[in-house]
């Protein structure tokens, strides 16, 4: 199957935020095309055949600027234009893939990217989180904003996603395993960040998404030691085996990753 499945499909293409708000609609019967890293090999290989798309290219929805007190970065920023963000935004960022895919993936394709089966996605997730990053989106009931882990664990179904919110942290962390046979796929991510709010802690490829590790910083911002507090993680995880790491290897690296992490954040004061 190739890429006429996607010829075949009616396509919108809105040239600003307001006309893609519109264009989505409630977002039922809506493909959203970002970068299309994720879309395209699904349309390729027959797996996905949309009869109308959104094409996001022209919507006016990236870029990063200042708003005094934080960034605002729209969807359709690439994730190589991320390689710069704040830490652990930027350390996440250089981390994703190959500088094809970097070059083209969009931070809103990251945050809604849904499992690969075999793979984890939304390497972008976990610093996300730990930046207590907020998400602006638009469907069916107008526009919200809220935190990214909510948003992610309420699915980005009927959502379109328009821009993410996030303020520089006082210091960050972060640490990762990757493998040279895995594809450029992250099997486990971990970044920390101090923010207004204290401690967060967010972990990607521990789950079909990224998660926030409420044990760990509970833990660490209790007083417990960075051992202890990276201990602590079993009980926000629970790994599963896929095409890249087995459950078990999973389990015993988090707490690996995790004090790393914290270490790293306790060694940039």
């Amino acid at each position: 199957m190739t890429s006429t499945s996607l010829e075949a499909a009616h396509l919108v293409v809105p040239t600003s935020r307001d006309e893609a708000v519109k264009a989505f609609g409630d977002g039922s019967d809506v493909t959203v095309f970002g970068g299309g890293t994720i879309l395209m090999p699904e349309i390729n290989y027959g797996r996905l055949k949309p009869a109308r798309v959104l094409m996001l290219g022209s919507a006016e929805l990236s870029g990063i600027g200042s708003n005094g007190s934080g960034l605002t970065i729209g969807a359709m920023t690439t994730v190589a234009e991320l390689e710069d963000a704040p830490e652990p935004l930027g350390s996440a960022a250089r981390n994703v893939a190959d500088h094809e895919v970097r070059a083209q993936a969009t931070l809103g394709g990251n945050l809604c990217a849904p499992s690969g089966g075999g793979t984890p996605r939304g390497d972008l997730q976990a610093a996300l989180i730990a930046l207590a990053a907020t998400v602006t989106t638009a469907g069916k009931d107008g526009e919200r904003s809220e935190l990214v882990e909510d948003f992610i664990a309420a699915g980005a179904d009927g959502r379109l996603v328009l821009e993410v919110e996030l303020h520089e942290p006082k210091r960050s962390g972060y640490a990762a395993a990757r493998r040279p046979h895995a594809h450029a796929y992250t099997i486990l991510a971990v970044c920390a960040a101090e923010t207004s709010e204290g401690v967060r802690v967010g972990i990607s490829g521990a789950g079909a998404n990224a998660l926030r590790a409420r044990h760990v910083e509970d833990a660490f911002s209790g007083g417990a030691s960075v051992e202890d507090a990276a201990q602590k993680v079993v009980d926000d995880a629970q790994p599963h085996d896929d095409a890249l790491a087995s459950a078990w290897y999973r389990q015993r690296l988090l707490p690996v990753l995790v004090r790393r992490a914290l270490d790293d954040l306790g060694g940039s004061q």
